[in-house]
């Protein structure tokens, strides 16, 4: 088997979607217009089951399959990034400031093809929940969309998602059993000195050196208090302070971003960046305050949906084109949240060759949208055959 037939065969439609969708793109939870396009597009397709507003802007639509059975989630994400676009299409962002750099817009148009499939053939037990999400890209959409009873109110079984893989070659699937992506925390410290004139130093308590000292010292969280064989990124990403050249100012700002897998690792750097924060200042004399915020959890997927999900890809994209033991990597991802309620998989979808993820240059590939919706169509009807069947 490869791409579903039915589903080739309505490609130029998808495309039309996705290029509708890229030049119309929402941020965050306000992905109203977007969750109006997809009850559009549900509706022409015959579904009737559809819910909205959830975690805001959020979209649920059920599909019953043949007979009595389980019930499979299939999540795809709608938000796009606070950033200008520069691809030079003739579908380009019409938003200023906002662009669909994620490859968010082709997620939603996988899971739309996938649902006009599915709602032409219902050839599955059960039924399959369509998860159109907002906010991947923060606050967390997601972790909403559970805590509102998403999974629970439609009694979701496993849950699957993909995401589009610049880079990997265009058409090949990308996962594997156990953590594929990182928690996610963020820094935040305010150094708290005594400002004055610059030509004065000896009347002031510094806090841009004990800024940069601070940052210095975070590093050794890396190399002096982590077991090398735990992975670990801290990435200080920012740093303000000052006003002119003959002026110490009153604070300095630090702020940085966590990556973990662990949740030794996790308490461990949340406890050490407060001691070295705070001891740092009080070694020059001014005060940290320190402020963790505590983000997306690691991305798990569970090992048996795993290797089922990888036999899919298999099924629709060829042996040679899956790798289901990919390298995990530090990035993160809030359908963490439903995996951690759910057993399911991630998977990233290859795209070819182009710049990478959240630059301001990409543009989703138009020609894997059949290969995305067929992996998921065929995973329900795996995964719930009618009368037990293959």
């Amino acid at each position: 088997m490869a791409v579903i037939n039915r589903i080739a065969g309505f490609a130029d439609e998808m495309t039309a979607w996705r290029r509708h969708l890229h030049a119309n793109p929402e941020i965050g939870f306000d992905c109203h217009k977007t969750a109006a396009f997809v009850v559009e597009r549900l509706r022409e397709f015959g579904i009737t089951q559809i819910e909205t507003g959830i975690a805001e802007s959020g979209v649920v639509a059920v599909i019953e399959g043949q007979g009595a059975g389980p019930c499979i989630g299939l999540r795809a994400d709608m938000d796009a990034l606070p950033m200008e676009e520069i691809t030079g299409v003739e579908y380009a962002s019409q938003r200023p400031g906002k662009m669909h750099a994620c490859g968010h817009d082709g997620h939603t148009t996988m899971l739309l093809g996938a649902a006009k499939y599915l709602a032409e053939t219902r050839n599955f037990a059960g039924k399959v929940v369509l998860i159109f999400q907002p906010a991947e890209e923060g606050p967390g959409g997601g972790r909403v969309m559970v805590e509102e009873g998403m999974l629970s109110r439609h009694a979701v079984d496993q849950v699957y998602a993909l995401h589009t893989l610049p880079g990997a070659p265009e058409g090949t699937f990308e996962t594997t059993p156990g953590p594929i992506m990182a928690a996610v925390d963020t820094l935040h410290v305010d150094v708290i000195g005594q400002g004055g004139h610059g030509a004065f130093p000896h009347e002031t308590r510094d806090p841009v050196i004990a800024a940069v000292a601070i940052v210095q010292a975070i590093q050794t969280i890396i190399t002096r208090n982590r077991n090398p064989l735990d992975d670990l990124v801290i990435s200080v990403t920012q740093i303000h302070t000052g006003s002119a050249d003959n002026v110490i100012p009153e604070t300095a700002y630090i702020n940085a971003t966590i990556r973990t897998f662990s949740p030794e690792v996790q308490a461990m750097v949340h406890r050490r960046l407060r001691e070295v924060a705070e001891g740092t200042a009080a070694a020059h004399g001014v005060r940290a305050e320190v402020r963790i915020d505590v983000g997306y959890p690691a991305t798990l997927n569970d090992a048996a949906k795993t290797g089922f999900a990888a036999e899919v890809a298999r099924e629709v994209a060829g042996s040679e084109a899956v790798i289901a033991d990919r390298t995990r990597e530090m990035g993160a991802e809030d359908f963490s949240y439903m995996l951690q309620e759910r057993p399911g998989c991630y998977l990233f979808l290859g795209q070819g060759d182009g710049p990478g993820l959240h630059h301001p240059g990409f543009n989703f590939n138009d020609a894997v949208a059949p290969v995305g919706a067929s992996f998921f169509a065929r995973i329900v009807e795996r995964a719930q055959p009618v009368n037990g069947g293959a």
